[in-house]
């Protein structure tokens, strides 16, 4: 793989649909969180970003989703564009009129409302004719939601918060799509319903997908691209397949040992000494 990341140039004249370069961000003005990230996730594609909890994942999504000043955070270093672009500057409302919205970790779907009004709030500004259109496009992606389009959200599962979630960022017609943590407390079958979907939406509807996950095993079996974080910089980058094949990925991050067996991160001595990106 290469280290410095030159993969990263573009080779074709049409610019990927969201490239990052050397982000850094910090909170409260002292805190990075972020130094030096640089990815790019090109039309058609299902980039993943993958690493453990507090490594800065959820981070540069709020970054390109224009909605770090919510918790003190700003870019202090680095560019940021949406298809040629630049928005480093721009606000979330801004971002999303120019295609790309965010289904935030947690859901955070307005408890009180009921599924087919929490769907209606994705797309506000819309006609009747583009509302209704949107509608349907979810309840195709989704079925299930269908017969609970009048339940009140706070009472759905979990699975059918997030389907929900994901709905009402469709409603606004985004051309990327960023999820954070989609699978986060789902069981492992809900979990497969929602990677299907995001598939779908790739292959029938060309939604460019950014993807801010921990499960590792599930991202890399659908991603075209991905990139591994660690204490708020990228440590390495490939394919879903290079990345499945190789020994780090397979140790620290799929459970895999490189015999028969599985390895668990307790049982594993000398962590960092072990993972090559880090000496």
């Amino acid at each position: 793989m290469d280290p410095d990341h030159s993969s990263l140039i573009p080779t074709a004249a049409v610019p990927p649909a969201l490239a990052i370069r050397s982000l850094q961000v910090v909170y409260g003005g002292a805190i990075e969180a972020v130094r030096d990230v640089s990815l790019e996730v090109r039309a058609g594609q299902i980039v993943a970003l993958l690493g453990s909890n507090g490594a800065g994942k959820s981070t540069v999504l709020k970054a390109v989703s224009g909605v770090l000043d919510a918790e003190d955070g700003e870019i202090d270093k680095g560019t940021i564009e949406l298809f040629g672009r630049p928005i480093k500057q721009a606000g979330a409302p801004d971002i999303v009129r120019q295609g790309m919205v965010q289904v935030p970790e947690g859901r955070r779907l307005f408890a009180t409302l009921t599924v087919e009004e929490n769907l209606m709030a994705g797309a506000h500004t819309r006609s009747t004719a583009e509302l209704a259109e949107a509608r349907e496009r979810v309840f195709r992606l989704f079925p299930r939601l269908v017969d609970k389009r009048s339940t009140v959200a706070g009472y759905l599962s979990g699975g059918e918060q997030q389907m929900v979630a994901i709905g009402r960022a469709l409603m606004s017609r985004p051309r990327v799509l960023a999820l954070d943590e989609p699978s986060l407390g789902l069981a492992p079958l809900v979990v497969a319903e929602i990677f299907d979907s995001v598939q779908k939406l790739r292959a029938d509807e060309g939604v460019t997908i950014l993807l801010v996950e921990q499960n590792a095993s599930r991202a890399l079996a659908i991603c075209d691209y991905a990139y591994i974080m660690e204490n708020g910089r990228v440590v390495l980058d490939g394919t879903g397949e290079q990345l499945r094949r190789n020994a780090d990925v397979r140790e620290f991050y799929l459970g895999l040992s490189s015999g028969s067996g599985r390895t668990h991160m307790k049982d594993v001595k000398h962590y960092k000494r072990r993972k090559r990106w880090l000496s």
